[in-house]
Formats: structure tokens, sequence, C-alpha cells
């Protein structure tokens, strides 16, 4: 296989582009297990005393993550999120206005590999959502088992991460003044199985947990498409049916968490690595769909909200996919 080769003269601010989206994939992928060994590590040295004292600190500040979290607004803006903005580059589009006199829950799509877009956007202020959606505050779900290892929670929380069972997702919603955003990657780890580039596969047919959420708080529902997002990472093949696909959909429902065997380009070379290729991304907020409170939705209730959002997504879809090189033929397939 050849191995192409960055240029040495490439500028600086190339460099640190890179470098802010490679702290970020570590982050992802090798950050929780780095700290928990750390965290255990260190009780078998003279320096015992900092888990101690973190096991006590972590036992007095559990419920904190199911508790809305701790967002340090500080760490959103440094500027590391403008350069990994910049480095696909990544673009936060508006096409209503959200009034923050009321709540949403913003149903993001696809999940993608690494949900590089939903990050962005809604963890950091480098896209402009407080600029764009002035008066609200967005809220990105996680699965609740990253917030299980210690240093890491912490760190995770900074940027407005929530656990994604029912309990937490719906904490700002209850417990916090109008103009709360919870975010959902729809599709979650099972979604990330299908982000292949060109596909526009969307696991939402059953996915009707968040909607129902919606309707028992009286949150408004928005529609959001990220296109690009299956775009920055190659996939191992791995369609459903196969023996790899197979495997990974036991491990899924062993661990709660997926195992895509992605690849990309390197950080000095462009033909294979982790590190997600330059292609951008762009995430568009759609129309809010208006809702009541209604705490004990019923099923009919539910299926009526639920369709009236997909035919909103794919009316989103239809409406922008030309402006992002989408085929006129291609069209979003509900899984």
């Amino acid at each position: 296989m050849k191995v192409d080769f960055a240029p040495w003269s490439l500028p600086l601010h190339r460099r640190l582009q890179t470098a802010a989206v490679l702290q970020w994939v570590f982050s992802f992928l090798g950050l929780a297990p780095t700290c928990i060994f750390l965290f255990f590590y260190l009780l078998f040295t003279r320096y015992w005393i900092i888990s101690v004292s973190y096991a006590i600190w972590w036992f007095l500040d559990y419920d904190t993550p199911s508790r809305g979290g701790r967002r340090v607004p500080f760490l959103c803006g440094i500027k590391v999120w403008d350069y990994m903005r910049d480095y696909f580059p990544i673009k936060l589009v508006k096409t209503a206005d959200l009034d923050p006199k009321h709540n949403y829950v913003l149903g993001f799509h696809p999940h993608g590999v690494l949900v590089a877009g939903a990050f962005t956007n809604f963890c950091t202020y480098s896209s402009g959502f407080r600029d764009l959606f002035p008066g609200l505050t967005s809220y990105l779900l996680m699965l609740p088992l990253w917030f299980r290892a210690p240093f890491f929670r912490d760190y995770i929380m900074c940027a407005g991460l929530i656990p994604s069972d029912k309990d937490s997702a719906s904490f700002p919603l209850r417990h916090r003044p109008a103009g709360q955003a919870v975010v959902i990657a729809v599709g979650g780890a099972p979604e990330a199985l299908d982000a292949h580039p060109g596909t526009y596969n969307v696991m939402l047919a059953k996915k009707k947990g968040f909607i129902k959420m919606a309707m028992e708080h009286g949150a408004h529902l928005v529609p959001v498409f990220s296109f690009g997002e299956n775009e920055v990472f190659d996939q191992v093949e791995n369609q459903r049916g196969t023996w790899l696909r197979w495997i990974q959909e036991r491990l899924q429902s062993i661990m709660g968490i997926s195992l895509p065997l992605f690849h990309a380009r390197g950080i000095f070379q462009y033909s294979f690595g982790l590190m997600p290729y330059r292609k951008p991304i762009s995430t568009v907020v759609g129309r809010p769909i208006r809702l009541e409170k209604n705490p004990k939705p019923t099923g009919a209730e539910l299926d009526a909200v639920h369709q009236r959002y997909m035919d909103e997504l794919s009316i989103l879809f239809e409406e922008h996919k030309a402006d992002y090189g989408v085929d006129k033929d291609t069209h979003l397939n509900f899984v």
C-alpha cells in the first residue's frame, strides 16, 4: 500500500487543527480507560491520597451528572474548539427561531461514528450556538457508562454532557427554567454501526422514548440533520447478517457501547489511521414541532407525534440535501 505523507510545509494553523482533533479523538477513545487505570495505579503508590480524596469527592458528587451536570463555560469557549471546527470544517445552520420561553428536545441524526457535529455544535461555543439561539442552554446526552469512569466524568460534564437515561435526560426539562435544549443522538450506539460514507440510514422507526419525554414535559421537538456526519470515517464492511455485524451487535447488547471498526487518515499521512477525514459537516436545525404538556400520552397520540417527527425530518433532509451535495434521488431510509 502506498502511503501518502503530508507535506512538511503545512501552515501552523493546519497543524493546530490536527492537534485539536487528535486530543478530541483521544478523549473519546482512550481517555476513559486511561483515567480508570490512573485511579487504581495511584492507590498503590505514595500518591494514594489523590485517589482516596477523589473517591470521597466522587461519593459526595455522585448524583451531579443526573442533575444537569456541571458545565464550565470557560472550557466550552477555549480556542482549541475553534481549531477543531475549522479542521473539517463544521457549521451550524439555523432554519427557524427557537423561543427561549420554551424547552426543546432536539433529535440529532445521524449518529455517525463519533458524533463530531453534535459535540462541536452543542458542547462547545465554536459554531455559534449561543448567538444563533440566544437564551438556550444545550445538553448533549451520552451513555451513562462513561459517567462511571473516575476523573473522566468530571471532564465530560465540563462540556454540558449528561447521562442518557430517562431521569437524567429529563432533569433539565423538569427542574431548570425555560430555555433548556436536550440534544439526543436518537440512533445511539447501534446506529454508529451503519455509519458508512454515502449512506443515509436513520434508526428512528421504533425510537419513541424521546418523543414521549417531550410530550410528558411539554417540550417542543426539533429535528436536526447533520450532513457529512457519516463521511468523515470509513468503516469495515459490516452489513446486517454478516458474522462481523453479529459479533458487534452481541457486544453492544452486553456492554452498551458499539465497536465500529473505523479508519480514515493519520496525523502525518493521509492513507490510514484513526484521525477523521477533512470533510465538511453541516448540522441543520429544523423547525420546532410545538407540543402541549401531556403527562400520560396514549399509544395513538405517541404514534401520531412520532410520525409527524419523521415527516418533518424527511422534509428537512429534502429541502437541504442539494446544498450539501446529496443526489436528488437519495432519500432517508428509516430503520
